[in-house]
């Protein structure tokens, strides 16, 4: 009955128009009000160990440094670099921006910044040099996804945070999948190209190639920086986060310069917007998740999978489905903070 309550009341709230955070907020604490032995004061401990969640902290230091990286031109170098190496490929400009978004996901760590980035360069090159605008788009959207696997990523900091597991183990996991999955891109792409003759860019001398390398640079060290220190054990992914941002500000500032440094307080402001707006998703996703555990509903999914004999692939089959569906409503950090304590025991 309480569980009912719970996904029922917040349906209907979303259902209203309500907004997914405050959805989950309001469905949690009133379940808690009336149905559960729990003190409503539990709802601001709840809230309070949130905030204070160490993990978290890597959040607002990648989202400021991937918005120094967007403001401060690291992402038209990238991109610049990457049709450098693919562009002579029949497709080339579309096969370099899924380029561009792999390294840009693998600094930022956020995939909306992915796309902002790179989108807002790469989809005009790409509509003046012929490719129809729906499917430059569509590259942009679904190379940008790119930015939850390929580390560092928010949403790995985020399901560690839920599931207590260890963050560098979560960003080893992801590199291959993440490659793979760009591949696969890159592949797909270069097969439409050819059967609808899509252009190609005239091939690099390596003159042009060791320019555009040595403009990028900046910032392809600072994916040696991140990785290589937090797999070195130099830092944790919440300080290499913090080493990430003051790093991005300094290039953007002093070494790229193409923002001045009356600009940055702007940049710092919208980055703080979006880490608040962040985190109050998130916060109320825990609450909304603290009172699925506390009506045992991990235990009880969990007896039921065993009682079914499901076997893996089947399992995960069921978990795709679940994730496809509650996408359709929900940003994925919400949806990893209400299902991965469900679903991981």
């Amino acid at each position: 009955m309480t569980i009912l309550f719970l996904f029922l009341a917040l349906f209907a709230l979303m259902f209203i128009g309500v907004p997914v955070a405050v959805s989950l907020g309001l469905a949690g604490s009133v379940t808690i009000m009336l149905f559960s032995p729990d003190s409503v004061r539990s709802l601001a401990i709840k809230l309070f160990e949130t905030s204070e969640h160490y993990t978290l902290l890597a959040i607002p230091f990648f989202l400021l440094a991937g918005s120094f990286m967007t403001t401060g031109g690291v992402a038209r170098r990238l991109i610049d670099f990457a049709n450098a190496c693919v562009g002579h490929i029949r497709g080339g400009l579309a096969i370099g921006a899924v380029l561009a978004c792999m390294l840009f996901a693998a600094l930022s760590g956020s995939s909306p910044a992915t796309v902002a980035a790179v989108g807002s360069i790469a989809i005009a090159g790409m509509v003046r040099s012929g490719y129809p605008q729906p499917f430059a788009a569509g590259i942009i959207t679904n190379a940008g996804t790119l930015g939850i696997l390929i580390p560092p990523s928010v949403v790995m900091v985020v399901y560690a945070a839920a599931t207590e597991t260890s963050v560098g183990t979560l960003f080893m996991a992801g590199v291959i999948p993440g490659v793979m999955l760009g591949v696969a891109l890159m592949v797909a792409i270069y097969i439409i190209a050819v059967k609808k003759n899509l252009p190609a860019l005239p091939r690099a001398t390596v003159r042009e190639w060791l320019s555009a390398a040595r403009k990028a640079v900046w910032g392809l060290l600072l994916m040696v920086i991140i990785l290589g220190g937090i797999y070195s054990g130099m830092f944790t992914p919440t300080e290499a986060a913090a080493v990430a941002a003051v790093y991005s500000a300094f290039i953007a500032l002093f070494v790229y310069k193409d923002m001045r440094i009356s600009e940055a307080p702007k940049v710092v402001l919208e980055s703080a917007k979006l880490t608040i707006m962040l985190m109050f998703i998130i916060a109320n996703a825990m609450l909304f998740a603290h009172v699925l555990t506390t009506e045992q509903i991990p235990q009880q999914i969990t007896a039921m999978v065993l009682e079914a004999g499901l076997q893996p692939w089947m399992f995960l089959l069921v978990v795709n489905i679940v994730l496809l569906i509650a996408g359709a409503f929900m940003e994925p950090s919400a949806i990893i903070l209400i299902l991965a304590p469900i679903l991981f025991p």
